[in-house]
This record gives structure tokens, C-alpha cells and sequence, in this order.
């Protein structure tokens, strides 16, 4: 059980959401990309629980907000001038959307396994460019 009264429960979400609003609207385009490859990964954990413990609306929820992130990081690919990279990075978001499906349908750990895999592979490499990205 929880001591803290409900009123500074709702204070303390409170203060969390102004400081998630305040990061983003300071963070450099590379840190974006980091915080929603942070927020994708944070709800398929959140997901791969909830579907240990059976609770499929929770976990259909949380499937359903990496897809929209994994969404918006595949549309902030630039096609046109990121050349062979930019075409691979697409088609991996391609497919770890379908894999996100079959996750949320078939109640498939292995398949919420493998995205988070994938995703923090990506991950890595995104922040291993992080000095660059700060200096261009």
C-alpha cells in the first residue's frame, strides 16, 4: 500500500508530466529520437509484464503506445537524403510494427522480446552518435 494521500499522488504525476513537457520542448532533435526510443522500450516492458499477468486490456494499451512511437520515429526518417541507411532503418520499423502486432494478438513474449532487442540495438547506435550530434 501507497501512504502518500491521493492529492500528492496526483501533485507528484502532476510534476512528472510538466517536467516530460519541459524535456521535450528543450531537447536537441537527436535527444528526441533517444526519448522516444527510451519511451518505446519502457512500454514494451511495461507490456511483457502486464502479459505475464494476463491483464490483455493493460497490455493492449501499452502495445498500442510503442506503436505509435515506433510510428513517429519511422516518420521522422528523412528517405530522400539518408540514403541505403535511412531504406534499412525504415524497414526495420516495418517490421518491428508487425512484430508488435503478432505480439499483442498472440500474446507472444517472444515476439515483445525480440522488438525490445531490436529497438536497443538501435538504441546503442543512436547514442553512440550522440557526441556528433551535439557538435553538427
Amino acid at each position: 500500500m501507497n501512504s502518500m494521500p491521493r492529492s500528492s499522488q496526483n501533485n507528484v504525476a502532476q510534476y512528472r508530466k510538466v517536467g516530460v513537457v519541459s524535456g521535450v520542448e528543450t531537447a536537441s532533435p537527436h535527444k528526441l529520437i533517444q526519448m522516444l526510443l527510451d519511451g518505446a522500450l519502457a512500454k514494451i516492458h511495461a507490456a511483457r509484464g502486464l502479459m505475464q499477468r494476463n491483464e490483455i486490456a493493460a497490455k493492449g494499451e501499452q502495445i498500442g503506445w510503442a506503436l505509435s512511437i515506433v510510428e513517429g520515429l519511422k516518420g521522422s526518417i528523412d528517405l530522400q537524403q539518408g540514403g541505403e541507411l535511412a531504406v534499412n532503418l525504415n524497414a526495420l520499423y516495418d517490421y518491428i510494427l508487425r512484430r508488435l502486432l503478432i505480439a499483442n494478438l498472440d500474446n507472444s513474449l517472444s515476439a515483445l522480446d525480440e522488438v525490445s532487442a531490436l529497438l536497443s540495438e538501435i538504441r546503442a547506435g543512436w547514442n553512440g552518435i550522440a557526441p556528433a550530434a551535439a557538435t553538427s
